[in-house]
């Protein structure tokens, strides 16, 4: 595949274009990517591409080789790995707090210790997501103003 990049003047309209033979999952990889970077993913839904603003992602997990990504009321399968979401959700207010889950920290209404060194983060959405204590220490970095990533 080759890559070509033109600069435009600036009162031309930026336009991204990718010329293929078949949307071949690479090709969706790359538009989702892309998507994301505007503040969309694409998901999956019963078949159906549907575009998800990142604003509204509470959280992401990898499940049996899959990605879902989970909003308020629904969840969508992502063609990416997690930690390709993860780097791309990079500056966004997403951190990982589970070997395979991104949790978006603009949807945690609390935090409180648990067991064995965890924490549990309660959602603006009612759900409970386990935070490993493994990744405490970078979640208190952040919540601190640092930067984990």
């Amino acid at each position: 595949m080759e890559l070509k990049v033109r600069r435009v003047p600036i009162e031309e309209p930026e336009v991204l274009e990718i010329r293929c033979h078949k949307v071949t999952d690479d090709v969706q990889e790359i538009i989702s990517f892309v998507k994301s970077r505007q503040g969309q993913i694409s998901g999956q839904k019963d078949g159906q591409s549907i575009e998800v603003p990142v604003i509204d992602v509470f959280y992401a997990e990898a499940v049996d080789n899959r990605v879902f990504i989970y909003t308020a009321k629904d969840s969508f399968e992502v063609r990416l790995k997690i930690y390709e979401l993860e780097e791309m959700m990079k500056g966004k207010s997403f951190l990982r707090v589970q070997k395979g889950l991104i949790l978006n920290l603009m949807k945690v209404k609390s935090i409180k210790p648990a067991l064995s060194g965890r924490y549990t983060a309660l959602l603006k959405n009612g759900e409970e997501v386990v935070i490993s204590r493994k990744y405490v220490a970078d979640l208190k970095s952040t919540l601190k103003g640092g930067d984990s990533n």
